[in-house]
């Protein structure tokens, strides 16, 4: 939650600045990024976590379009 509010802020105070301020271009990035990821991992010389949920992202993703 802190994340999710620090990225509002920021957009907030310097959205004309960021590459991608529009949600479709912000999800574009977003999916292009996961799908990356692994090649992302490699290049920082770390491993993926092990245990990362992506179904819980993309869940709450998912729900972020119609939560109220």
């Amino acid at each position: 939650m802190a994340f999710i509010a620090h990225l509002r802020n920021d957009f907030a105070e310097r959205g004309e600045q960021w590459e991608n301020p529009t949600l479709d271009r912000f999800l574009d990035a977003l999916a292009s990024w996961i799908d990356a990821s692994p090649g992302w991992y490699k290049n920082v010389q770390q491993e993926m976590p092990p245990h990362g949920d992506w179904t819980f992202f993309a869940r709450a993703l998912g729900a972020a379009v119609v939560y109220e």
